[in-house]
């Protein structure tokens, strides 16, 4: 997509209505039912298919947007697994954050045993184009062995109570699976996951960090960045 705006030839809906409804549904743990009632109360009638539609469309591609606007990752990351329920069944989302708590990638798996571990190595380097200088796992033993295959040079941390970052970063997760009761397929929770990892962070700064005024500042400049991406000018109008 490069620095152009996704196409949207054949929608009938203007591209604000678009870009609003895919944002409120991966930004916030909302169902494309209250999606489609939201902008019910803002007089744009939509239906929650159509909204459902447009997610699975422009998700990813409004995600890879700001990815590309992002700096290089810190040098420091944290990886950690955690239980996700798939049609009523325990399955493992594996999840890697920089120092900084930014998502680096998620990957969806049935096991999280040595080849497990060694898949969502090689696929974070790939990804980020990137080797960190330290790697912070909790005691998974898994962990340790798909290190010394894919990034034998990084320094290798394995300690539970250093790897906070990765694990406060699975709490919007835990409140989407929550809202949708789980999810319904293995390839639906990945494709839901990565691009809200992509969507949510950058709109969302770290606002303990910051004043009320600077935070407004930052918020201005990254619903500028949405704009751009999603090549949307104005919010959809009340009638």
């Amino acid at each position: 997509m490069g620095n152009a705006s996704p196409s949207y030839g054949g929608h009938r809906y203007p591209v604000e209505v678009i870009s609003r409804c895919v944002w409120w549904y991966f930004r916030f743990p909302l169902s494309s039912r209250e999606v489609e009632e939201l902008m019910l109360q803002r007089g744009v009638i939509v239906s929650h298919e159509t909204v459902r539609r447009w997610c699975l469309k422009f998700g990813q591609v409004y995600a890879d947007g700001p990815c590309r606007r992002r700096p290089r990752p810190g040098d420091e990351w944290h990886l950690d697994e955690v239980f996700i329920k798939v049609s009523g069944e325990l399955k493992y989302l594996w999840r890697a954050v920089d120092a900084d708590g930014d998502v680096l990638d998620i990957l969806a798996q049935s096991r999280r045993d040595r080849a497990a571990a060694r898949r969502f190595f090689r696929r974070l380097t790939k990804k980020t184009r990137a080797v960190p200088r330290v790697v912070v796992t909790d005691k998974l033993r898994s962990c340790g062995a798909a290190h010394r295959e894919v990034m034998p040079s990084a320094e290798h941390r394995s300690h539970k109570g250093l790897n906070n970052r990765a694990e406060n970063s699975h709490q919007p997760t835990r409140q989407r699976e929550r809202a949708m009761k789980g999810f319904r397929s293995t390839g639906a929770a990945q494709r839901f996951l990565s691009a809200s990892s992509g969507i949510s962070p950058p709109l969302w700064p770290h606002r303990h960090m910051m004043t009320a005024l600077d935070h407004r500042a930052e918020m201005t400049v990254r619903f500028a960045v949405w704009d751009q991406v999603t090549g949307a000018t104005n919010p959809p109008t009340t009638a």
